[in-house]
């Protein structure tokens, strides 16, 4: 008896170590910030850019850039995945502006030049402080949001609580717990987790169109993600499935910049459904011979 309960005591301070250090070491996890140096100098081959940076309310300094094309006819604000900086994501600005759209990055606390301490608090806080100055140079029915992976939940917390044109989610998950738990299912992730993203809460109050792109082969966050996703508000909601595209690579596939066009130059329509097949049920019962 005395065996048993050894064991059990033993199995359990094993368990609280590793949900402590889960709890105190999940930002090593989590993000996988590339540093650049202050004097670090930006450059990007046939784009225009502006560097910028602003100064937030705790002191934190955010770092970001400004991809400008002439009479654009709109803004990307454009919100990341967790690895490297925007060093490296800003080459992905050119599907854009080759569009004939403005983006802007930025990078995260902790993420290229930007500093400050990071938390899920801070990350909405500081969108919601890029998109007031956006709002302050172009109106809201001209801003588009752009979240990739990580970005896919801030995107949609900052489209819930503001009035963008659209919200487009590469990649999106359901949840950050969800994903994680993944990983570590007999873990009680939902009290250790300190960025949650409840990317499936936040939806539900998104007023503007949604666009969701994923592809069938994600080993990360399963494509069966996005169809969940997009049943929450199915009315403002396209799913586009990228047929054999994974997680890190829908842009080398050429139904990825299909689609990312269609989304770009449509303009939404109101279906008439008077005439139409809409309301007739097939019916598939076999009659009695």
């Amino acid at each position: 008896m005395a065996y048993w309960v050894s064991t059990l005591i033993f199995i359990l301070v094993i368990y609280v170590v590793i949900s402590i250090l889960l709890y105190y070491l999940q930002d090593y996890f989590l993000f996988k910030p590339e540093k650049l140096p202050a004097d670090f100098q930006f450059f990007y081959e046939n784009q225009e850019v502006d560097e910028y940076t602003i100064e937030t309310r705790d002191g934190a300094q955010l770092n970001g850039l400004h991809f400008k094309v002439e009479k654009p006819k709109g803004v990307v604000l454009y919100l990341k995945g967790n690895s490297k900086s925007i060093k490296g994501w800003g080459k992905f600005a050119v599907d854009f502006t080759r569009n004939g759209y403005d983006v802007v990055m930025m990078d995260y606390r902790g993420f290229g030049k930007s500093t400050g301490r990071r938390n899920q608090k801070a990350l909405k806080r500081d969108l919601q402080v890029i998109y007031n100055k956006l709002r302050e140079h172009v109106d809201e029915k001209h801003i588009i949001l752009y979240g990739r992976s990580l970005g896919s939940g801030l995107a949609t917390k900052i489209a819930s609580v503001n009035n963008p044109r659209m919200l487009i989610l590469d990649a999106p998950y359901y949840s950050l717990t969800k994903v994680t738990a993944r990983y570590a299912p007999f873990m009680p992730l939902s009290l250790l987790i300190k960025y949650p993203l409840p990317t499936y809460k936040w939806l539900k109050y998104v007023q503007c169109p949604i666009h969701i792109i994923h592809g069938t082969d994600d080993k990360l966050i399963p494509y069966k993600t996005s169809v969940k996703l997009s049943k929450i508000k199915p009315k403002l909601t396209k799913l586009y499935t990228v047929i054999d595209g994974g997680h890190k690579n829908l842009n080398n596939f050429e139904s990825y910049h299909k689609m990312l066009t269609e989304i770009l130059h449509s303009t939404p329509k109101k279906v008439d459904l008077e005439g139409s097949s809409f309301k007739v049920i097939h019916n598939t019962k076999r009659k009695n011979a």
